[in-house]
């Protein structure tokens, strides 16, 4: 499961130059100075990276050029929305990239794959709508609403929409996995466990993801 947290500390890292520049817009209404901090978090995120010799993903990349262009179009057009809005960019590439069937699988032990696949499809549908959702939320809000409701709306939408997603996924995939187990013949079970490494594992039934 640690790329989804990988997932999550991204689509976070995103949204902290965003929410770096709403707060201090609110508190200065300076927009100047709100923009060149926002975009100034978002290429410390990137020298940090290289300073630390990490691999940059793609998607780092494309967070780094929305904070650039979108905080050069609020400077030159006095305009909030621009910053607001990029949030909507990333998660709807993010949701496209979930579109693909199956997605999911490949971040998922291999006894899960095995036996609940057909789950890890839905679940994996089930992001990806809600990344759509996101992004038609935080487009609204941000064309629509002030820069101090935004801040109180979509990252309190953000946060609480995926730790629910998360863990009713988790739970569904965990569930499946330990009924299909258990309804297996012994024989099944055992062959099954033994392919995926889990046979050593007392507590594999209990625990499959």
């Amino acid at each position: 499961m640690k790329d989804f947290f990988e997932a999550a500390r991204l689509l976070l890292l995103d949204l902290a130059s965003t929410l770096v520049f709403v707060v201090v817009f609110l508190l200065t209404h300076n927009t100047v100075l709100a923009v060149s901090l926002g975009m100034a978090i978002g290429v410390a995120q990137i020298a940090a990276q290289l300073i630390r010799r990490k691999p940059i993903a793609a998607m780092e990349w494309l967070s780094l050029f929305l904070v650039i262009t979108a905080g050069g179009a609020t400077l030159l057009t006095d305009d909030p929305r621009f910053i607001l809005f990029k949030p909507s960019v990333i998660y709807v590439i993010v949701g496209i990239v979930m579109l693909k069937p199956g997605w999911m699988n490949r971040y998922l032990p291999a006894i899960t794959q095995a036996v609940a696949a057909d789950v890890a499809f839905i679940v994996g549908f089930v992001w990806a709508g809600l990344m759509f959702v996101s992004a038609a939320i935080n487009a609204i809000a941000a064309l629509s609403w002030s820069p101090a409701t935004w801040a109180v709306v979509v990252p309190a939408f953000g946060i609480l929409s995926k730790v629910v997603v998360f863990v009713f996924g988790f739970i569904a995939l965990r569930l499946s996995t330990v009924r299909r187990l258990r309804a297996m013949p012994a024989g099944e079970r055992e062959t099954l466990l033994r392919t995926t490494g889990r046979y050593q594992q007392p507590s594999s039934l209990a625990e499959p993801v």
